[in-house]
């Protein structure tokens, strides 16, 4: 797998194999683990606490779950493995069992305010919220992906901290690629943000930061506004949420911010409860149209 995945989720992968599967299955041949060793395993995993007295999130125990499956399947596949153990044990935890989160756009224009002292994260803010963006993609930002003539950004890469090393890899997916059309006043914000950046070349990363500082940054911010503190990633469902709110398509949506699948934008309808007052409310006016 290793020439066929991005490095990052190749490190998250070893680093799985290390020091969750082969811990406990290690020293077993694997044509003598059954479904009942596999249960063992995966009851040790949901008992499991942290020196905090945290369990593993149900994300993460889906993932080390799968992990050991794919091993398996590869066996059954190649090396006349009879059968897979994981599956007749069954699934473990869920997937992206995260909820999500956002901002309306009054939160987060308190919120910038509040980050305005620190030029650097105003324009990450900025970029993140009003584009879409992912973190690695804002972080892999070079002068040369702007064109200010027609005020777009070019997303073509993603950065990622990788065993003390900076790593310029591909985007998430192949959708992932494509240019954004910037508001006149994000692409005014930009320009001077390059132009303050003394030296910059054409392709220096702009944002010299980690996502460590933007972190504490989001903490910084977000208790000086008095809003509810979201992750990252969160401002990114904040932008899909207020196209959304304004009446744009899943198909222009997925475009912008880079969707592999528009079914992957329409997991965004249930952020707005009000869509079915405003259905119902339309329903109810074209009735009494209709009886005038």
């Amino acid at each position: 797998m290793l020439h066929k995945i991005r490095e990052h989720t190749w490190q998250t992968k070893d680093a799985i194999i290390d020091s969750i599967l082969l811990p406990y299955f290690g020293k077993m041949a694997l044509s003598n683990i059954k479904a009942a060793d596999v249960l063992k395993w995966q009851n040790q995993m949901l008992g499991y606490r942290n020196d905090k007295g945290k369990p593993y999130s149900p994300a993460y125990l889906r993932t080390i779950n799968s992990q050991l499956s794919a091993v398996f399947n590869h066996a059954v596949k190649y090396y006349g493995l009879r059968c897979n153990p994981v599956v007749k044990a069954g699934s473990m935890g869920k997937k992206d069992a995260r909820e999500m989160e956002f901002w309306t756009k009054e939160e987060y224009l308190k919120f910038i305010e509040e980050v305005m002292d620190k030029p650097m994260s105003f324009y990450a803010f900025e970029m993140l919220y009003w584009c879409g963006l992912r973190m690695g993609e804002l972080l892999a930002l070079t002068p040369g992906d702007f064109d200010f003539t027609h005020n777009t950004v070019r997303i073509n890469k993603s950065y990622q901290r990788i065993k003390q090393k900076d790593v310029i890899t591909d985007p998430k997916t192949p959708k992932s690629i494509r240019t954004i059309v910037m508001p006149e006043f994000l692409a005014e914000e930009m320009k001077a943000c390059i132009s303050s950046l003394y030296g910059i070349e054409e392709d220096d990363r702009i944002f010299q930061i980690s996502k460590h500082y933007l972190h504490n940054e989001m903490d910084r911010g977000s208790k000086a506004a008095g809003v509810k503190r979201i992750r990252i990633h969160d401002l990114r469902h904040s932008h899909v949420s207020l196209l959304i709110n304004q009446g744009f398509s899943a198909v222009d949506i997925a475009a912008r911010v880079g969707h592999e699948s528009i079914d992957i934008t329409y997991r965004y309808a249930h952020m707005f409860p009000t869509t079915q007052t405003a259905i119902a409310n339309r329903l109810d006016k074209e009735r009494n149209e209709d009886d005038e």
